[in-house]
């Protein structure tokens, strides 16, 4: 049975409007947080199969002020990604959304401009705050350079992706691991990924859950059918990874680092 929670908790400004506490706090409590982080995220997938698939579920554009939204009930592909890795990496409801910001926004700062509205900056941003690590494969891998220029009120800026071609990416998907991040690189000239899901080993299959707009829900199937149904440039793998002390420390509203170094130093 689910605690009863205060009706005015759910409309405190903590919570963004229509997120419901209790079903995040159930949502949480399904995930065992003495499991290494890529269990934990294959864990916090599992509840969110057959929930909607929606187009633009972010409100905020470089004319509409950007506000935080916050959903369970449906996600796109990128939304599903962060709310997953938000559940795997949080102990509280405040840590979720805390972990959610830093997950979506430079230096978890809400605000459309902050907003990571390309796929390879979203990679490169959870690296440098530590949720995510490198992934070397024993394939060769190409370099696509594109011109992202697909995001109204975003100046064009060039960036070069590395991925592997599908035959190339298929020899070693053993080296996937559950919980990995799988990215699509587009064909266009403009976009640098169409799409992107998390990877799930079962039954000694590798599969693909992902919020799937053809099928209009999340769902979960075999990445061998996915790679062959869609066209593509290449395949681009993040590893979820333990965050640093620091990033951790962010998320959970600790300073032990600080705390630590003023203790070592009241010694010497």
């Amino acid at each position: 049975m689910s605690a009863r929670v205060d009706p005015q908790m759910k409309r405190s400004a903590v919570f963004p409007q229509g997120l419901d506490p209790v079903q995040l706090q159930e949502l949480l409590s399904l995930v065992d947080r003495r499991q290494p982080i890529g269990a934990r995220i294959e864990r916090a997938t599992r509840p969110l199969l057959g929930r909607p698939s929606l187009v633009h579920p972010l409100v905020g554009s470089a004319e509409t002020p950007e506000v935080f939204t916050v959903s369970l009930d449906g996600f796109d592909c990128v939304t599903y990604i962060e709310t997953v890795f938000a559940l795997a990496l949080a102990r509280t409801r405040e840590g979720f959304l805390a972990a959610l910001r830093r997950i979506r926004y430079q230096d978890g700062r809400v605000g459309w401009a902050r907003r990571h509205h390309y796929m390879t900056a979203w990679i490169r941003a959870n690296a440098r705050a530590g949720f995510l690590g490198r992934v070397s494969f024993p394939a060769a891998s190409v370099v696509r350079a594109r011109t992202l220029a697909v995001v109204p009120g975003l100046p064009a800026r060039r960036v070069l992706l590395r991925c592997w071609p599908k035959r190339a990416f298929w020899r070693v998907r053993d080296a996937v691991r559950t919980g990995d991040v799988i990215c699509f690189a587009s064909t266009r000239s403009n976009l640098d990924v169409f799409h992107a899901g998390i990877a799930v080993w079962s039954g000694g299959e590798l599969r693909l859950r992902h919020a799937a707009r053809s099928q209009g829900r999340v769902v979960e199937q075999a990445l061998a059918d996915f790679l062959k149904a869609n066209t593509m440039a290449g395949v681009i793998v993040a590893r979820p990874v333990e965050p640093r002390q620091r990033a951790a420390a962010r998320i959970h509203g600790r300073s032990g680092g600080r705390k630590r170094r003023r203790q070592v130093e009241s010694r010497s």
